[in-house]
């Protein structure tokens, strides 16, 4: 909500100039020579006047200090630095006011800042930063290096000595003002100047923007080395926003698309907060920052990369501005923001204050969902459903007498009439020594943790490298134990590893076409492998040939996802858009002369349809407990909630990326480890050009967007650790990306693979980490407090021995 405290009607156009706006103080020039300073607190009260500039005022700027309150402001011929306490004390003393020359006749400043400690500001003209003395007159820093004019500069919150500049050159430099020197110099971002630059010290991070609209943040090292963490587009954002608005009537959809898109120019930014908003309810996110553009203010939630909201003056009909040419940004009290901005095209300056408790409104989203069931399964629900065994049928007996023998034995003991007669008497033996068994041996199975080290360390360290094949490994499981994994082939191969990946796996043949999915049971006792030849098969360890297959023309559409579900009672698959639901018995007892057949049953109970039959891309469901919610995601960008309790979609999430969703995973955790409750109703989704989104399912939005790794055309994998403090993600620039869940910025990059990481797998019990390539490679990483050394198995390959066809 906006409230306009002070409008003031100027002498002349203000509409690109830096104004000043602190918590108390708002500043604006007067006949371009002078300086009125206004008291937010009582805009009533006489205003302050300040002179001393002989040529126009062309920037301002306060303090980040609040006793005292420094104001800073630039002509062409001087810079003055005032004390605004000071100021009003001489002047209700009848003495003039007077401030500090801290420079002379540097040109025309466009920008002015301060440090934090209000020791040194850095004053922006032509293509020069100067950083100056705000004691004394002294030019401590002549920084050039830009191509084109400066438009601004700030000081680094958390490094005294790094400072940042963007340019109408549309690069930005970091600077160390100890050396004087540029440590980090940027490509061109845009084809429009950058006009701000901003800092986020919670995350060590700087936000810059530029005239059409384009933000970019980037994550700032301890060297001044600048790595990209998001890019956002104004524009886009603000369509998203629009799209996902829950009601949009048909009046407001014909007036947007009648009117005149322009461009949205990012010329302030500034962290969403209030000074003294101590509150933890009302406290804003530390993700979310404001954009004062030409039409309104945005509020940009910068872990997801989203618009949280938009205000726009033609909201609002009773302010006196439409346009805005300037804006002036500062944290109020009462949980408000104050901000300071100058009419694009009249000569208006307008004060306005921000409600940021109408900004938690809009976070608190409609009903949610959790993975854990609140009730009991329905009576009719298709999860009570049973599977009936059939009961084997025996040949009645025919009634009648039989012979019978009289001895039960095949032979009798002979009574030893015929033995010769023993001549020595029973014994007993005193002098025996006994002699000890041998121990039994102890196989060693290969200890796991009891526990899943939970301050652990990711795993980065490489530890072995297998060449299993020459084709992709298009997908990766450990079992539930994490003794075994499986590894699908895009030669319609499934290999069966040992954890280790020593030894020489368990190959299983019988698909046509590359494998799509694995996935194990909760029991362990089998797994299924589904391909792209229509075919999904139930594998034992018992026997070389599966014991269920599910093909033959009973799916039209490839098999998008498949595993098993509720406590390994059914099997969920998804083929086209219907997501189907069976019960199965698997059998592993074969008849010799009736080797084909298969004694395995599989009935189908469920047969569920997406909303608007968008075909299905990828699902996911919790088999190590039960769990009603299924995961659904369709070709049209959606994702779709299925409560399995009453067999329908309890929820749909419209356009949740830019593309179709190719991988979906949720925080399942493991059977070593254990999470907060909360933690396992988020989840994971990957879409090409999109990165990885993680989702609350409580609120069904976006929590926070990752997308340092490259994806734009192959399949890449995403996973959760099981503590739940990591994920990862393949890429296509030979590396796989590890990130803390808390932060957009990548944690490890893991380079020299061979080629594009499309599987990621995390060990359910050790902090380790498996990836598989398109060309066919293996590497696990372990964390560094692993105990395996360096090994290099390349010389195992596919075609080896223990081979099942």
């Amino acid at each position: 909500m906006m409230i306009e405290k002070l409008s003031l009607a100027c002498d002349r156009l203000l509409s690109h100039q830096q104004l000043a706006c602190c918590q108390r103080y708002c500043g604006i020039p007067l006949h371009g020579k002078d300086m009125l300073i206004y008291n937010n607190m009582d805009v009533q009260q006489k205003s302050l006047l300040l002179t001393g500039h002989h040529g126009d005022i062309s920037a301002m700027t306060f303090g980040q200090g609040s006793r005292p309150v420094m104001l800073c402001s630039a002509s062409a011929d001087y810079i003055i630095v005032w004390d605004i306490e000071l100021c009003a004390t001489r002047t209700n003393e009848g003495k003039i006011a007077a401030g500090i020359v801290i420079g002379t006749l540097l040109g025309e400043v466009v920008h002015l800042s301060f440090c934090f400690s209000d020791e040194r500001v850095v004053a922006c003209s032509g293509k020069t930063a100067y950083v100056l003395s705000s004691k004394r007159q002294e030019v401590i820093s002549a920084l050039t290096g830009h191509l084109g004019p400066l438009t601004s500069a700030e000081f680094c919150p958390w490094n005294k000595d790094i400072l940042v500049t963007t340019s109408e050159d549309r690069t930005f430099k970091v600077w160390d003002l100890k050396t004087e020197a540029v440590v980090h110099q940027s490509f061109v971002l845009s084809a429009t100047p950058l006009l701000s630059v901003f800092f986020l010290e919670d995350d060590r991070q700087l936000i810059t923007g530029s005239t059409d609209g384009q933000v970019w943040c980037f994550s700032l090292s301890v060297d001044g080395k600048c790595h990209l963490v998001a890019k956002m587009d104004i524009q886009k954002m603000e369509k998203r926003h629009q799209m996902q608005q829950e009601a949009v009537s048909q009046q407001a959809a014909v007036a947007e698309q009648s009117a005149v898109e322009t461009s949205k120019p990012v010329i302030k930014m500034a962290l969403c907060g209030s000074s003294t908003d101590t509150n933890t309810d009302h406290k804003k996110d530390n993700s979310w920052f404001c954009i004062g553009s030409s039409d309104g203010l945005y509020v940009v939630d910068l872990a997801t990369s989203e618009l949280v909201t938009a205000l726009y003056f033609k909201d609002y009909p009773n302010l006196s501005i439409r346009m805005a040419g300037s804006w002036s940004i500062s944290p109020g009290s009462n949980n408000s923001m104050l901000v300071l901005v100058s009419s694009l095209f009249t000569p208006n300056v307008v004060l306005l204050e921000l409600r940021l408790c109408d900004f938690g409104q809009i976070r608190a989203g409609g009903e949610g969902f959790s993975v854990f069931p609140s009730a009991p399964p329905l009576l009719d629900s298709p999860l009570k459903v049973e599977l009936k065994k059939k009961e084997p049928n025996h040949p009645k007996k025919k009634a009648g007498i039989k012979d019978q023998p009289l001895v039960f034995h095949t032979k009798v003991k002979s009574s030893g009439y015929t033995s010769a007669p023993r001549m020595t008497m029973f014994s007993p033996k005193t002098n025996v020594q006994k002699i000890s068994s041998p121990k039994k041996a102890h196989k060693k199975t290969g200890l796991l943790h009891r526990d899943y080290p939970a301050d652990s360390a990711a795993p980065t360290i490489p530890c072995i490298d297998l060449s299993v094949a020459g084709k992709q490994v298009s997908c990766l499981q450990y079992s539930g134990d994490g003794k075994q994994i499986l590894c699908g082939l895009g030669d319609s191969s499934v290999l069966l590893y040992k954890s280790c990946l020593t030894g020489n796996p368990t190959v299983y043949l019988g698909h046509d076409k590359p494998v799509s999915g694995v996935s194990w049971s909760l029991s362990r006792q089998w797994w299924l492998s589904a391909s792209e030849d229509l075919s999904l098969r139930i594998w034992t360890h018992c026997c070389s040939e599966p014991a269920i297959i599910m093909g033959n023309t009973m799916f039209s559409k490839p098999i998008k996802g498949a595993q098993f579900y509720y406590l390994d009672k059914f099997l969920l698959l998804a083929s086209g858009p219907i997501l189907y639901l069976y019960l199965y018995n698997v059998d592993n007892t074969r008849d010799d002369i009736k080797r084909c057949q298969q004694r395995s049953v599989v009935r189908q109970t469920g047969c569920f349809t997406t909303t608007s039959a968008t075909h299905i891309t990828a699902l996911s469901a919790i088999n190590d407990f039960f769990s009603y919610i299924v995961l659904v995601c369709g070709s049209d960008r959606s994702i779709q909630v299925f409560d399995m309790n009453k067999g329908t979609v309890a929820s749909e999430l419209p356009d949740a990326h830019s593309r179709a969703i190719h991988c979906i995973t949720q925080n399942k955790g493991s059977a070593f480890s254990t999470q907060a409750p909360d933690s396992y109703n988020l989840f994971l989704t990957s879409a090409v050009t999109d990165g990885v989104k993680i989702w609350d399912l409580r609120t069904l939005r976006c929590v926070r967007r990752y997308e340092n790794h490259v994806n734009r055309c192959h399949p890449c994998s995403s996973a959760f650790s099981p503590c739940g403090r990591f994920i990862a993600s393949g890429s296509e620039d030979n590396c796989a990306y590890v990130y803390d869940i808390r932060s957009s910025t990548y944690l490890h990059k893991l380079p020299k693979h061979s080629d594009t990481v499309l599987s990621v797998a995390f060990h359910p019990a050790k902090p380790e980490l498996l990836t598989g390539t398109l060309d066919g490679k293996l590497r696990l990483f372990q964390s560094s407090s692993g105990s395996y050394l360096s090994l290099d198995t390349s010389a195992a390959g596919h075609s080896v021995p223990n081979m099942t066809a």
